[in-house]
């Protein structure tokens, strides 16, 4: 019966489409001619077998063929399958198989017929050129020695080539003061190119849920593994999401402090005054003053911050300055009288 595709690929006879791929994909990147310069005949001879045994197996007609007639189905001693099969020519009684070559195979496969850079024989220098058959990647160069494995991911796992990922796309998400002090929950709805099975790209939408957690400060980042557009030979993007925070009509935050500025009046500031505020989540807050309260005073207020995000139970603090406005002028009884309440006693 001669070579057997199977056992060249090492699959078996029930192997699927996708375990033809992978095996293919393994072999033919390990014995590719420009892979193996030192023993380039005998590995060009593999390269070959590996290349027609994926063309036959992968096509159902010829793969029927060859799994009832053997090698024999290609060399015109049986008659075909009803309607003829797509690589071969003649009549009912003689028919030939056609193979397609190995560089097309690969070309095909990959996107670019020579990954190693040797443009030198039988037409395996492609990428070398700066070109690219099929519509593959093109590189710049043309020596890649082993970089055709960062090609499809950096490296190697058990010798089979993985897919290099392609760079994180980040994006800014605007949350408001209150949202990052109670905590919520936003809906993101995103498109992306996906790829099926035959290579086709179609656009999907997708709603990412971002749940926001009491304290979370800007830059902090949430990642959603793989969700960047699907391309051929790489690895989808990660989607990170930056946390950025919108400013606040009346708090400033600092850290997991939360800072407000009162503004009050010298006469306040010396009698006494009471701080009325509403918290993040809605509470009513009453801070009396009692002290004389100067430019640098600053009232500190515990557990009236930011959730610290480690353990949301406990809080920074809540610190109130003031912003004193003094008189543009008083009057000659005025400034005696303040003289008079103010002079050592």
């Amino acid at each position: 019966m001669g070579l057997d595709h199977y056992k060249i690929l090492g699959v078996d006879r029930n192997a699927k489409d996708d375990d033809l791929k992978k095996a293919y994909r393994k072999l033919a990147m390990k014995w590719h001619p420009d892979k193996n310069p030192n023993n380039k005949n005998d590995a060009e001879a593999k390269f070959k077998q590996i290349s027609e045994a994926y063309d036959v197996l992968s096509d159902p007609q010829k793969r029927a063929i060859y799994d009832q007639y053997g090698e024999e189905g290609f060399k015109g001693q049986v008659p075909p399958p009803r309607g003829g099969a797509s690589g071969f020519h003649g009549g009912a009684a003689q028919f030939r198989f056609n193979p397609r070559s190995a560089d097309e195979i690969f070309s095909e496969f990959f996107g670019f017929s020579s990954p190693f850079g040797t443009a030198a024989g039988g037409g395996m220098g492609d990428a070398a050129a700066g070109g690219s058959r099929g519509g593959g990647a093109r590189f710049p160069g043309g020596i890649f020695g082993e970089d055709i494995f960062a090609a499809f991911g950096g490296g190697r796992r058990g010798g089979e080539a993985s897919a290099k990922k392609a760079p994180q796309i980040e994006r800014t998400l605007l949350c408001s003061l209150q949202d990052l002090y109670k905590g919520t929950t936003k809906k993101m709805k995103i498109s992306r190119d996906v790829m099926d099975s035959n290579g086709r790209l179609s656009t999907v939408e997708e709603i990412l849920t971002i749940d926001i957690k009491p304290g979370w400060k800007k830059g902090t980042k949430i990642t959603f593994p793989e969700k960047g557009n699907e391309l051929r030979n790489l690895v989808p993007a990660d989607l990170v999401f930056i946390i950025d925070e919108r400013p606040h009509g009346v708090f400033k935050r600092e850290g997991n402090d939360l800072i407000v500025t009162e503004k009050i009046s010298l006469v306040e500031a010396v009698t006494g005054y009471t701080v009325q505020l509403t918290t993040l989540d809605g509470r009513n807050l009453t801070i009396p003053i009692n002290t004389i309260i100067s430019p640098t005073y600053e009232e500190i207020v515990q557990g009236e911050g930011m959730p610290i995000t480690k353990d949301p139970s406990k809080k920074g603090y809540l610190r109130i300055k003031f912003q004193i406005k003094f008189p543009s002028k008083i009057t000659p009884e005025q400034k005696a009288g303040v003289k008079r309440l103010l002079a050592p006693s």
